[in-house]
């Protein structure tokens, strides 16, 4: 593979990386508890949340005689997968998280059952 024009780039990312998102949410059903349900889906919606802020963060960036050369699809395609990653790692982590799942959780936990 040349380092200027990869011949495949599906090879480099695993293949289930369009399914994360229904991963997350099979995850999700798993949970028996109503609770638990709802904790992980308030973590993933400011996993969301981050991911986006991190994408329009990104369009802001002027790229004009930049390292990396003009943006190709394969380089989107990275980067929303890292942003998708990132905002789930830092949802996750009880020291960097927004605490937005949280507000989430606390607010709508009386409307749940056990």
């Amino acid at each position: 593979m040349s380092l200027i024009e990869p011949t495949n780039y599906t090879s480099v990312m695993p293949n289930d990386t369009a399914n994360v998102e229904q991963q997350v949410i099979n995850r999700i059903k798993e949970n028996k508890s109503q609770k638990n349900q709802l904790k992980e889906t308030a973590k993933e919606f400011e996993a969301i949340f981050i991911a986006k802020m991190f994408s329009l963060m990104d369009e802001t960036v002027d790229r004009e005689g930049g390292i990396f050369g003009e943006d190709t699809k394969y380089y989107d395609t990275f980067k929303s997968y890292m942003y998708n990653q990132m905002g789930r790692q830092l949802a996750n982590n009880p020291h960097s998280t927004f605490g937005f799942a949280k507000q989430i959780y606390e607010q709508m936990e009386k409307y749940v059952s056990e």
